[in-house]
């Protein structure tokens, strides 16, 4: 069994460290300062040789990541992540900073993104000693008595005094050979051929500088970088692996990125308190529940100085309970629970959120390698002012703004190549569309998605545009193609939409389904409705939607017979969709006059399901296109006591069902009220539990005060009078309308409007 050398007569310099390990950090920049090695050799691609100096860039701020995808594949990636309390990171900023030399010595990425072959899957579980894949530091955790890996890290190295620098490296390394004797491999057979390419790299390094060579990797690693091997055995490991031709550069990435939550393989559980342990120079508790305590009081908890101080003594009081040489993140969240959160795992979770894991997003240089494509996304964002961040955060756009409306536009077109920065949200109430709200969220996986969408072309619009035209060739369903001209329109790509144009009229021709139609009408209306607010040409698509929209008209009623309740339930929402279609498409009164016609086939039509039944009715009354009188004769008839009680029951669910303002309806209307009522109190005992979960379905769906009020008018009795007699205790409405209050209206209208008042 080997140590590391720690002196420059004794061999190189080994550092065994845990990425993304602060207490190893300090531990190498010291011995690091205490040796001067003349080249530090750094786990990592080899490819990243050209990129370290980019590191001592002053624009380079961690948390970064060297960004490696295979040329012709760029879905195929890989990420190396540093943050500044990473080893490897403090590794590079001290040689840059003294002018020694840096090298990558881990296996090329060109090796590693061609890992999909085969022979080069790491799944294997041959496994020498306990055949079975082993955490190093789970293992020395267990053999000192702790259940809890990141336990025994923090007390073994992270909240260690001062001392010699490489006292903990040397311990470590000889623990880590230990479990290599034991366990092999451990379960990573991958292991043994970076090993051997780290160990070419240490004799070739030796043989330029001699034991002047300080290397900074893994623990795991150690004890294989002082294996006695030949050169000749190592080679043979390397030889024929796969290989593909690859692109690296620096990425941003973020502290929650580094969190093992979000699936990195070397992630940590609290990378922002990690971070804190770093950079405070001392006192790190106190300096930590100051933070906490300034993070509470910005979301208004009443936080005080004696909270700090009580917080931080409970926090070393466990300490010293638990047997800790210091406080570590338990105590302290403890303390911050019991004392600053006052028992409470609210605010707790904010705290965790924000500070114990973090959105800390790095910059790279602008003269970072970057693919075309993501070169003018950057300089769109600068021109925009549309800065990545890490926190999501709402966007409100006036479209009707110039420059609102290119953010809108280079969001859409970011969405149509699969980059989903930015996702739609509901915004503010409002009656116009000139208004969009996203929510922004950047992930360091979006330079992937960046990088494979630049194969469409060198710019966000040219890419968007040949993915759309790409798309709209192969599509071969109708709401499909409807979508994609949807996208084209909000996403300005006027030079695709002839080809998506192209696609959407031979599709609709050939389509004779009307639930494709009746599908894909809607993504038109929208597109012709934003088409005017961003001053687009959208002709050829009015004449599309006029022609489905005259389509479904002419086949909706026969496909509305003889349909299941699940069809029936489904054909109700196309029609919900289609007739407010047919009110957002432009100089529409004839497709209007006949959608209503259609409607009224289907209200009378007793082979139509009830639920569609009860749909169309309720659609002409919002129109007025029937009076109110016709619209309880309707439901009279649908109500009878010949209809069978589930039919009867699924007119009222179409009637008043839904998201559709049904039980207003009923509250302000006493005759349809007195009609349900009527129907409900009649059911035969033996139907009555068929139709009481439809109606459960239907009534439930009421907001809790239009319930109560229902249940009021029920509990008093149903009133008489003529149609339209409205239910006396109302409060705001009269049996009729006040003609004169009504007219008093008017000056002020014209007013608003801008309009004359006529004579």
């Amino acid at each position: 069994m080997t140590t590391p050398a720690t002196a420059r007569g004794g061999g190189p310099l080994l550092l065994g460290v845990r990425h993304h390990g602060p207490g190893s950090a300090r531990g190498v920049r010291a011995a690091l300062e205490a040796e001067q090695p003349a080249v530090v050799l750094v786990e990592g691609p080899a490819e990243a040789d050209a990129l370290v100096a980019l590191a001592g860039d002053p624009d380079m701020r961690p948390p970064v990541a060297l960004l490696a995808h295979a040329v012709d594949d760029p879905g195929r990636a890989a990420f190396w992540p540093l943050a500044e309390f990473s080893p490897e990171w403090v590794a590079i900023r001290w040689a840059l900073d003294r002018g020694a030399a840096v090298r990558f010595v881990d296996l090329p990425a060109a090796h590693t993104l061609a890992a999909s072959d085969p022979t080069w899957d790491d799944s294997e579980d041959e496994v020498s000693g306990s055949g079975r894949r082993i955490d190093p530091v789970a293992e020395l955790a267990g053999a000192a008595g702790y259940e809890d890996a990141e336990h025994w890290w923090e007390d073994a190295v992270e909240l260690r005094g001062d001392g010699d620098p490489t006292a903990p490296f040397e311990a470590l390394a000889e623990a880590m050979g230990a479990l290599r004797e034991a366990y092999g491999h451990g379960g990573h057979p991958r292991d043994l051929v970076r090993e051997a390419y780290m160990r070419i790299q240490l004799r070739a390094a030796r043989k330029e500088f001699g034991d002047a060579v300080a290397v900074v990797c893994g623990a795991w690693h150690v004890p294989a970088l002082t294996r006695k091997t030949t050169v000749a055995a190592d080679r043979a490991l390397l030889k024929g692996l796969p290989k593909v031709k690859t692109e690296m550069t620096w990425v941003p990435w973020t502290h929650r990125r580094l969190a093992r939550r979000s699936g990195y393989g070397a992630g940590i559980d609290s990378p922002g308190w990690y971070g804190h342990l770093f950079a405070a120079p001392d006192r790190p508790v106190e300096r930590w529940m100051t933070k906490v305590a300034g993070l509470l009081r910005a979301e208004d908890h009443l936080v005080s100085t004696a909270h700090v101080i009580e917080a931080v003594r409970l926090a070393d009081t466990l300490a010293a309970l638990r047997g800790r040489p210091h406080p570590g993140l338990e105590e302290t969240t403890d303390a911050v629970r019991a004392v600053l959160c006052e028992g409470s795992d609210v605010p707790l979770a904010l705290v965790r959120d924000r500070l114990v894991v973090g959105d800390v997003l790095g910059e790279v240089p602008a003269g970072a390698p970057a693919v075309p494509l993501q070169r003018d996304l950057t300089r769109r964002q600068r021109t925009l002012r549309l800065k990545p961040e890490a926190t999501e955060r709402a966007l409100e756009l006036d479209l009707r703004k110039e420059t609102d409306g290119e953010r809108s536009r280079l969001l859409h077109r970011l969405r149509l190549l699969g980059v989903h920065w930015g996702e739609p949200a509901a915004g503010r109430a409002g009656t116009g569309t000139f208004r969009e709200t996203w929510r922004l969220r950047w992930e360091p996986e979006l330079h992937v998605r960046i990088a494979e969408a630049g194969v469409w072309g060198t710019t966000v619009e040219a890419a968007a545009t040949a993915r759309a035209r790409s798309r709209a060739l192969a599509a071969t369903a109708l709401p499909d193609i409807t979508a994609l001209a949807e996208q084209c329109l909000l996403a300005g790509l006027t030079e695709a939409l002839p080809v998506v144009m192209r696609a959407l009229s031979d599709r609709a021709a050939l389509d004779t389904d009307v639930t494709h139609l009746a599908q894909a009408l809607p993504a038109l209306a929208r597109s012709l409705r934003y088409g005017d607010v961003r001053g687009t040409d959208t002709a050829a698509l009015a004449e599309v939607a006029a022609g489905l929209a005259e389509r479904i008209c002419v086949g909706l009623p026969p496909a509305c017979a003889g349909l299941d309740t699940d069809a029936a339930t489904a054909m109700r929402e196309r029609i919900d969709e289609v007739h407010h279609a047919i009110g957002l498409l432009p100089g529409a009164a004839g497709t209007a006059d006949r959608w209503a016609g259609v409607l009224r086939r289907l209200a009378d039509r007793d082979r139509t399901p009830g639920i569609l039944r009860g749909r169309a009715a309720r659609l002409l009354l919002d129109e007025s296109r029937i009076p109110d009188a016709e619209a309880a004769l309707l439901m009279s008839r649908a109500l009878s006591p010949g209809t069978p009680p589930p039919d009867a029951a699924a007119w009222i669910d179409g009637f008043v069902g839904g998201a559709s303002g049904g039980g207003l309806l009923l509250v302000h209307d006493e005759r349809l009220l007195g009609l349900v009522d009527t129907w409900l109190t009649g059911v035969p005992a033996e139907a009555f539990t068929d139709v009481l979960p439809l109606l459960r379905r239907t009534f439930s769906a009421y907001e809790p005060g239009v319930r109560r009020t229902l249940g009021e008018l029920v509990a008093r009795g149903p009133g008489t009078g003529s149609a339209g007699h409205t239910a006396p205790g109302v409060p705001g409405f009269a049996p009729t309308p006040d003609q004169d209050r009504a007219d008093a209206v008017l000056p002020l209208l014209h007013l608003v409007l801008g309009t004359e008042v006529p004579a």
